[in-house]
């Protein structure tokens, strides 16, 4: 069979919007060929829309849905989810239906859009990474049910955005118990309300994740008259991705490791006069080279005074010789984020007056993860950040000597020092699990972050000289166990002694 001729028979199918499958059955077949379609392996990265192990072998292994998690894992976070939902109703209401959406597209301009990142509880619960697709999951007599629905497989859109896994292709990934085309939803939805009644919706109707199903479909559905009630869903599962699986535990020590690496190799190219902007290139760089997708958030490359900004983004500026650099940075690897923040001197030498900030903000961060046990919750932490920053800046004359002897007045120019939280759970988002509450106890399986910082903003007359301008943070990122702490970004240097050895490399 001559390749032209192969060429223009699957073109002419494709532009009939024939499945290719079944034109390359109809070829095989109308040529004699023998040959079962199996064995052309081309034919399969067509029905993915994201890595599967017969198309990226090298990302996932068999039998799992995104890399390093399983479709059985998948399956029973959705289980778990489901079982959640009748105990905290169990008695009262027997049927209950949730309504997961994925996120869409936001373009940046026109038919330009931004980097996609699925919608976290969505991703959670299916591992399905395509936009315009909505997860429902509902009771039934037997016990779960798991449907999803996907957009249509389309040869005209594919042609400019790539492949689409649709239905046969979202059920053989997945694992769910039914997929159908996106455009099935609302009949699916329609016949539950006939099927059942006095059932429960799971859905965030007060911030909807996609407004386009939201208000041709989702609204109308909750609003049926059969139905029990609306909850939202959110709070419950972000209690139920506190605890990190194994598996979970695995990929946050890579995205760890690999932020912990960059940031090595952001401090060695550090010299004065260099712009914020290539620190960030920098950092962007070293990531993505060792297998992250992209940086976890805009990172934080604030030069001089310019830390004292906490959220500070612009990176714009030009840092000098003798100035501190603080960034904030972190990648995503796999769906799973680290946090970083290292503070370090772009000429390789702290000044006297920034090593003993630096030192009194690590003795502090060192207290900080200690408590970082089953014994604390973040909130507990918090309020010793304070007890412990309060103490450092007494020890530096910081604060006037009056305030050593009345603690209401130093705790609360400790709080003026550092105006942030001790830190928030990390995981799928950096601020993972927001509404989960940093009053619990911690406990095994929990990631969170570790953060104090000192900021004296260059225009306060009320400390020394050497002081001002000075900003400092450092943190790292932590697992809780049933014993001690396991700190997962300890491979990046952050001794003052380590760092200027480090940054010297360069010179």
């Amino acid at each position: 069979m001559a390749a032209p001729m192969i060429t223009r028979y699957f073109a002419s199918s494709f532009k009939k919007k024939v499945d290719l499958r079944l034109a390359v059955s109809l070829f095989l077949k109308s040529n004699g060929c023998s040959q079962t379609l199996s064995a052309f392996k081309f034919q399969q990265h067509r029905y993915f829309g994201q890595p599967a192990s017969k198309t990226h072998p090298h990302l996932v292994n068999e039998g799992e849905v995104t890399p390093g998690i399983s479709k059985q894992e998948y399956s029973s976070r959705r289980t778990k989810f489901m079982q959640n939902i009748v105990k905290k109703t169990e008695g009262i209401i027997k049927n209950h239906i949730a309504i997961l959406p994925s996120a869409t597209k936001v373009f940046m301009s026109y038919d330009i859009p931004y980097t996609f990142r699925q919608n976290t509880e969505f991703l959670y619960l299916s591992g399905f990474q395509e936009p315009d697709s909505v997860l429902v999951l509902h009771t039934t007599d037997s016990g779960l049910k798991s449907v999803l629905f996907v957009p249509k497989r389309d040869p005209d859109k594919e042609l400019w955005d790539g492949p689409r896994s649709g239905i046969e292709g979202a059920l053989e990934l997945t694992g769910v118990t039914e997929a159908y085309n996106i455009d099935y939803l609302e009949k699916y939805l329609y016949s539950y309300c006939v099927d059942n009644e006095n059932y429960m919706v799971w859905y965030n109707l007060t911030k909807p994740i996609h407004e386009e199903f939201h208000k041709k479909i989702l609204d109308d559905f909750v609003k049926q008259d059969g139905k029990r009630g609306i909850e939202n869903p959110t709070s419950m599962l972000h209690q139920q991705r506190l605890l990190k699986s194994p598996a979970e535990i695995d990929l946050m020590k890579k995205t760890c490791d690999i932020a912990s690496q960059a940031f090595t190799e952001v401090m060695k190219f550090s010299k004065p006069e260099i712009n914020e902007s290539h620190l960030y290139a920098k950092m962007d760089y070293e990531c993505r080279i060792r297998d992250a997708e992209m940086l976890a958030y805009p990172p934080v490359v604030a030069g001089g005074n310019r830390a004292n900004i906490i959220h500070y983004i612009q990176n714009n500026q030009l840092i000098y010789d003798g100035e501190l650099v603080l960034m904030d940075a972190g990648c995503e690897y796999h769906g799973y984020t680290s946090d970083i923040t290292r503070t370090w001197p772009v000429s390789g030498r702290f000044t006297r007056a920034q090593r003993k900030v630096y030192l009194s903000v690590l003795a502090v961060q060192e207290v900080c993860i200690s408590m970082c046990t089953t014994d604390y919750s973040l909130a507990d932490i918090y309020r010793e950040m304070l007890n412990q920053i309060a103490v450092q800046l007494a020890l530096l004359k910081l604060v006037p000597s009056d305030y050593v002897s009345e603690r209401t007045k130093l705790t609360q120019a400790a709080a003026h020092f550092c105006p942030h939280h001790v830190g928030h759970y990390l995981g799928m988002d950096v601020h993972d699990t927001s509404l989960a509450s940093k009053n619990m106890k911690l406990l095994p399986g929990m990631i969170v972050t570790i953060e104090p910082g000192i900021y004296i903003k260059a225009d306060r007359e009320d400390v020394k000289p050497e002081y001002r301008g000075i900003g400092i943070r450092i943190e790292d990122n932590i697992l809780i166990t049933k014993s001690k702490p396991i700190v997962l970004t300890k491979s990046c240097p952050k001794h003052p002694d380590d760092i200027e050895k480090l940054v010297n490399q360069n010179t």
